[in-house]
């Protein structure tokens, strides 16, 4: 797998970005531009990743697409459209975006409504929209799955793929935001080999991050923390993603705000792989 994150500045343009990059050892990147990015300096960004045999695997929505403002709607929907065309046009596999929800408390809130029916029917229409739209021949449009909303399981992620039915439609793998109740934390690497194992065959990109649930202690808290901060072990779950992923595919640690913090994450996984006996 190639290991890599989002280089966390400070940078100001491709030349400085590129120190970093070199400094971070990663060997795939989250895109450091977008379709608002003027083309030279995109162009700049593509030429540099090459330059130090570093793949641009991600270009993230990150916005609502079922926003309940309809001309935030419609801004999160066109953004869609230009990041896949971005995608699509620099050959990066994955755009990736979450389905989005009804709610007014946050952009990617948990709510009530974000599975029902009506909801299920608008994330199909929406999904098909924006591939149609773009018609994208290089890149795949990847729903990143959450904790509370779809696709919350991998089961739930075939279902979404069958029902969207378009070629360019794929998966993002996160299983850490499906690690959402006490059974699959406390058999993390079993429910890690059920993901990879019905989602491999369509993955473009995969997140990397920790899970910590204090034990014996009511009611139920799962928090996210960054790789070797929480419980899940590292070295049975690197294998399970060796066994099932490419030598190419794309690992990416997120969440991180700094660039001591990425590297910190990154070496610790490092670390693991080498027990593992993984080539990163």
């Amino acid at each position: 797998m190639l290991l890599g994150g989002t280089i966390s500045g400070p940078y100001a343009g491709p030349e400085e970005w590129e120190e970093l990059l070199v400094k971070s050892h990663f060997k795939a990147v989250a895109a450091p531009f977008n379709c608002h990015t003027p083309r030279e300096e995109i162009a700049a960004y593509v030429e540099a990743a090459k330059r130090r045999s570093v793949v641009i695997a991600e270009a993230g929505v990150w916005k609502n697409p079922m926003d309940p403002d309809p001309e935030k709607t419609a801004a999160a929907i066109a953004y869609a459209k230009g990041q896949l065309a971005l995608a699509d046009k620099w050959g990066i596999p994955c755009c990736v975006n979450i389905v989005g929800t009804a709610s007014s408390v946050a952009w990617d809130a948990a709510d009530k409504s974000n599975f029902t029916d009506e909801t299920y029917r608008k994330i199909i229409e929406i999904t098909r929209d924006i591939i149609d739209s773009v018609q994208p021949k290089r890149a795949f449009y990847c729903i990143e799955p959450m904790p509370w909303m779809v696709p919350d399981s991998p089961e739930a992620y075939l279902q979404l793929i069958k029902d969207v039915d378009r070629p360019q439609f794929a998966a993002h793998m996160d299983f850490v935001n499906m690690i959402n109740c006490p059974r699959r934390f406390l058999d993390a690497e079993g429910f890690v080999e059920v993901c990879y194992r019905l989602l491999t065959p369509y993955l473009k990109s995969s997140h990397l991050k920790d899970s910590h649930m204090p034990l014996n202690k009511l009611t139920t808290t799962l928090t996210e923390c960054s790789p070797g901060e929480g419980d899940l072990d590292f070295v049975k779950i690197l294998k399970i993603m060796d066994r099932y992923l490419p030598a190419d595919a794309p690992v990416l640690l997120e969440h991180m705000q700094t660039f001591d913090e990425y590297a910190r994450a990154y070496d610790y996984v490092a670390a693991q792989a080498e027990k593992a006996g993984v080539s990163l």
